[in-house]
């Protein structure tokens, strides 16, 4: 497979922010980011690795992030169990627990090694809960999103040979016939005691 990775830039700019606007992404969110830059490529995933593929990639989100001040969380691979990499500010601020590890091509993913070189006072953490995820190749980030996931189809379903979905979530819906749901919904005539 013939990837351009010219396209890849815009191609990510351009779903992350469709994932931004309609998951309500504001500055301070986490999004979760899990790619395999092999399924990029067109390869099996975990076996041609790309940093190419990962600088295109981390400059479409970045693209994005600069406008609205999110979060970016980058996910390891499952050699380092899924851990992620994710700016110092972010993990004071969500009180997120530091684990010990440096993300190489190897052991993290091209695209957790790039990022922990290149965001500002990177740091790896053990689990998060994110607001909105992207996954480029089938990465599994679901672990890693809070209660309750709203699966989004993006307009640009593949990049290059990754397939891409994703996810926002929203607060948990509870109550019966009588709760209410948004503040323009009248409640209902009956009363509680």
């Amino acid at each position: 497979m013939n990837i351009n990775l010219t396209t890849i830039r815009s191609q990510v700019e351009i779903i992350v922010r469709e994932l931004v606007k309609a998951g309500g992404v504001e500055a301070g969110h986490l999004l979760v980011i899990g790619t395999s830059t092999s399924e990029v490529l067109g390869k099996h995933i975990g076996t041609a690795g790309s940093e190419e593929a990962a600088r295109e990639i981390y400059a479409g989100v970045e693209a994005v992030r600069e406008k609205i001040g999110f979060f970016p969380v980058y996910q390891c691979c499952e050699h380092l169990n899924r851990a992620l990499v994710v700016e110092k500010e972010a993990m004071l601020r969500y009180g997120l627990e530091q684990v010990s590890v440096i993300p190489v091509p190897k052991a993290g993913g091209s695209m957790a090694s790039y990022a922990f070189r290149h965001l500002k006072e990177a740091v790896v953490v053990e689990t998060v809960q994110a607001h909105a995820g992207l996954d480029i190749g089938g990465t599994l980030i679901g672990m890693h999103l809070k209660r309750v996931a709203v699966p989004l189809l993006p307009s640009i379903r593949q990049i290059g040979g990754a397939h891409v979905q994703m996810a926002y979530t929203r607060p948990k819906l509870i109550g019966g016939a009588r709760a209410v749901y948004t503040i323009d919904t009248q409640a209902s005539d009956r009363t509680c005691d």
